[in-house]
C-alpha cells in the first residue's frame, strides 16, 4: 500500500512491553541468484526539481526471474540506527507513492520531506509519549510507522518495494495493537488521499471533512474502535 500520514522511548516501568516484537507473515520475491551492490543516493525528479532522498543501503539485486515466496517479518521498536534507512523509506514513499496528494508539486514536496531526517527521526524515538516502530525483513526496513501514547497514528509509511505483500497491514495492525496496550480503545489518524481506502477497508470511518497538510487538499480524519484481546 502507498505512504500513509498521520515518535520511541519508553518509560522505565514499560520496559519490558517496549521489547514486544511481532512476527507478521508476508510475501517476498525471492530469486536463484542474487548480487550486492555498493550504497547509492537516491534521487526523485518531480518538475524541474530533484529531490535527494538519502543514500541507499547496501540492498540484494534480483538478476534473474523473481518468484513469490512467504517469508517472516519482523515489526519492533525502533532505535536510533535505523534513522538513515528509515528516512529513506518515508521519503521514497511520499515522493514516489502519494503523487495523487502532491501532483508533483515542488513546494509541497519540499514541505513534506523536510522533516523527514534522521536527526528529527532519532528525536521522535526519544518523545516521551509516543511509540515508534519498523518493519523488517532480514535487516531491511520495509515500513515506518508510530502512535502516541493517546492513541494516535502519526506516520505510517511503506517502501515502494515492499506494496502489496501485507506489510503495511501488519504495521498497523502492530500500531493498533500498541495503542491497546497504553490503555486506549479506539486509533485515530488523519489519512492521505493515497491510503484513504486502505484506512476505510481496515476498519477505520471518516469523521469530518479533510484538514490538508503539507499544502495539500487531502488529510481525512479518521478513527476506529479497538477491542483488547487480552485474557
Amino acid at each position: 500500500m502507498g505512504c500513509r500520514r498521520g515518535g520511541t522511548t519508553q518509560q522505565a516501568d514499560e520496559d519490558q512491553v517496549s521489547q514486544h516484537v511481532w512476527k507478521v507473515r508476508c510475501r517476498k520475491k525471492r530469486s536463484s541468484q542474487l548480487g550486492f551492490v555498493q550504497p547509492q543516493p537516491v534521487t526523485v525528479r518531480r518538475g524541474n526539481q530533484e529531490f535527494s532522498l538519502g543514500l541507499a543501503p547496501p540492498a540484494k539485486v534480483v538478476a534473474d526471474a523473481a518468484r513469490w515466496d512467504d517469508t517472516k517479518m519482523e515489526i519492533r521498536n525502533a532505535i536510533a540506527e535505523d534513522a538513515d534507512a528509515a528516512c529513506l523509506v518515508m521519503r521514497r514513499s511520499i515522493a514516489e507513492l502519494c503523487v495523487a496528494d502532491h501532483g508533483n508539486d515542488e513546494a509541497i514536496l519540499a514541505r513534506w520531506l523536510g522533516n523527514k531526517t534522521a536527526e528529527i527521526f532519532q528525536s521522535w524515538i526519544a518523545e516521551p509519549g509516543s511509540s515508534v516502530l519498523v518493519a523488517v525483513e532480514r535487516g531491511n526496513i520495509l515500513a515506518v510507522g508510530a502512535v502516541t501514547d493517546a492513541g494516535n497514528i502519526t506516520l505510517n509509511y511503506v517502501s515502494p518495494d515492499a506494496r502489496f505483500r501485507g506489510v503495511s497491514r501488519g504495521l498497523l495492525a502492530a500500531l493498533e495493537a500498541r495503542a491497546v496496550e497504553r490503555g486506549n480503545s479506539q486509533c485515530t489518524l488523519t489519512s492521505t488521499e493515497t491510503a484513504r481506502r486502505f484506512y476505510l477497508a481496515n476498519g477505520y470511518a471518516e469523521e469530518g471533512a479533510p484538514v490538508g497538510k503539507f499544502g495539500t487538499s487531502s488529510g481525512y480524519p479518521m478513527s476506529k474502535p479497538l477491542v483488547s484481546h487480552a485474557g
